[in-house]
């Protein structure tokens, strides 16, 4: 039994010791071939929030979420000036696959790729993706989430309302 409360105590403090921590510096490509290091990534939206979703070509409920976030992506810009950043962690063996699948589904999100995982391990980010965080405009983490539901992206906007409005 202690065992079993030790792991669960251990499992909530790592979902949330990272929350307000500063973005690791790492550098990343665009699918343009740009050169982006990731603790300046809150800096391209002046100081308003900042969505980075792992995702990979392969993942469906990646698409998926990155496809309901795309219809609603407008609203949000408008309404809270949010900006979406999406990280690929495809291999360097699939990254060719990056910039049709995000062409074909007309994502209009900045675009990372992170072939070896170095951002994903920096961020402490465990194996399973689509993976979100929010960044806060002075460059922390505000916000952490692991999987996609239907609909999930109604909290995602939420929390990014909360941040504004302080």
């Amino acid at each position: 039994m202690f065992k079993k409360i030790t792991v669960i105590i251990v499992l909530a403090l790592s979902a949330t010791c990272c929350l307000h921590a500063q973005l690791p510096s790492v550098l990343l490509k665009t699918i343009d071939g740009r050169e982006v290091k990731t603790d300046t990534l809150h800096l391209l939206n002046q100081g308003r929030p900042v969505i980075i979703d792992f995702f990979a070509t392969w993942c469906h409920p990646c698409n998926r979420e990155l496809d309901a976030i795309a219809e609603v992506y407008d609203e949000w810009v408008e309404e809270t000036g949010v900006k979406l950043i999406a990280v690929s962690i495809d291999q360097a063996h699939n990254q060719s696959k990056v910039k049709p699948l995000v062409n074909q589904h007309g994502w209009e999100y900045d675009v990372l790729l992170d072939p070896n995982s170095e951002f994903k391990l920096a961020m402490g980010i465990p194996g399973a993706i689509p993976y979100t965080l929010i960044i806060d405009g002075e460059g922390k983490i505000a916000y952490r989430h692991n999987g996609y539901v239907e609909g999930g992206e109604a909290e995602l906007i939420e929390k990014v309302r909360e941040m504004v409005k302080k």
